[in-house]
């Protein structure tokens, strides 16, 4: 185990265009809740999962900032109870830009947390309103100075492109508001579509106006170029960073490595075993108070899908896939379970290799998907 993610599922307003699990703030158990992450994390120490060399907690949500001060700090006493923060290579937790206060900031701090990754979105007041967020355009530099002033350098913020009605120009005020921060990492993501959201219900209706597959296309090149001519390197597909500070707890994703999920719908890998935690709270919490695993579904993953996940989680990363790793994790040469794709993607401009690596090329980057879905045989 590398990591650990614990789910915060609680949120004052649900976004337009979000599928995770989450609950809206009011009248739930959240203080109940936050005891049961206590109980889920000593079970699984039970079980013989050691934390004691985990690299990376990441909360996220829901939105971990929508909890009091108090039961902030109840939260992080409760992990630093299992997981000893001075070890951690970092310690992550999502928030949005109107619910850091400067007092939650600095619980955040106390407990250990040494990353910020700060939903922001847009910069556009229209598109904050249309996607259904609660922040303003000025909230996330004023809480970024604030995050600043008690000691948080390791901070990120997401955006996301291809919002309804978007235009190229709102985009590239987005991406000139976002570069003025000079913050170390940022993250921008297409608009995806997901069952069971407000946005997949108005398309169904034909009632939400995209920007269309071009327009697509054309923010995610602006995205890219803007990054790389303010020295923030692109290291993921959707991810880009200056030196040192990409993010620990992705690549772990990425790297295909295993990690703990806590926490209601919270998945997790672990020991060959990719499984999902049950998502309705109370059920959770019945659960993990009567000392069971809350396990929804099991999977124990065979070697021809840990080739699969290897593959395609991997050549997200910019610097892609080694021969020489994937041998070393399977034992069989990458090269005789992949050739006729390698060669195929490689003919079509795809991916290239290098040396001992496999990666996507420009062109690859834009079409990822169709280079992924080559290598689940």
């Amino acid at each position: 185990m590398r990591g650990m993610y614990i789910h915060i599922p609680f949120c004052h307003q649900i976004c337009h265009y979000c599928d995770f699990n989450k609950v809206f703030f009011k009248n739930q158990p959240v203080d109940e809740y936050i005891e049961s992450i206590g109980h889920e994390l000593s079970i699984l120490q039970n079980e013989g999962h050691s934390f004691s060399n985990i690299e990376t907690v990441f909360l996220g949500g829901g939105t971990p900032t929508s909890l009091s001060e108090k039961q902030l700090d109840r939260l992080l006493e409760i992990i630093n109870a299992f997981v000893d923060y001075k070890k951690l290579r970092e310690f992550s937790t999502e928030a949005n830009p109107d619910e850091l206060t400067e007092d939650k900031l600095a619980v955040l701090k106390n407990g250990g947390v040494s990353r910020l990754s700060i939903g922001v979105q847009s910069f556009d007041e229209e598109l904050l309103k249309q996607i259904g967020r609660t922040h303003g355009a000025n909230d996330p530099k004023r809480v970024i100075d604030e995050a600043r002033r008690i000691g948080f350098e390791n901070i990120s913020i997401d955006l996301i492109y291809g919002l309804p009605n978007q235009t190229i120009g709102q985009w590239k005020d987005t991406l000139d508001e976002a570069l003025s921060l000079d913050l170390p990492h940022y993250s921008g993501y297409s608009l995806i579509i997901e069952p069971k959201t407000v946005f997949y219900n108005l398309m169904n209706k034909g009632k939400l106006p995209l920007p269309g597959e071009d327009a697509e296309a054309e923010m995610f090149a602006i995205l890219m170029e803007q990054m790389e001519r303010a020295g923030k390197k692109q290291y993921e597909i959707s991810n880009f960073s200056v030196p040192e500070y990409e993010s620990v707890h992705n690549l772990i994703y990425w790297d295909n490595d295993e990690y703990a999920g806590v926490g209601a719908g919270a998945h997790g890998y672990l020991k060959g075993e990719r499984y999902a935690n049950i998502g309705p709270l109370k059920k959770y919490m019945e659960q993990t108070d009567n000392g069971n695993r809350p396990l929804f579904n099991i999977h124990t993953v065979s070697q021809k899908e840990q080739m699969e996940e290897e593959m395609f989680l991997g050549l997200r990363k910019l610097k892609g896939v080694t021969f020489s790793e994937f041998e070393r994790k399977f034992t069989t040469p990458l090269k005789e379970v992949y050739g006729e794709q390698l060669d195929e993607l490689v003919e079509k401009g795809l991916i290239q290799v290098k040396d001992d690596r496999v990666q996507l090329t420009r062109k690859g980057i834009f079409r990822g998907n169709e280079v992924f879905q080559r290598f689940l045989l």
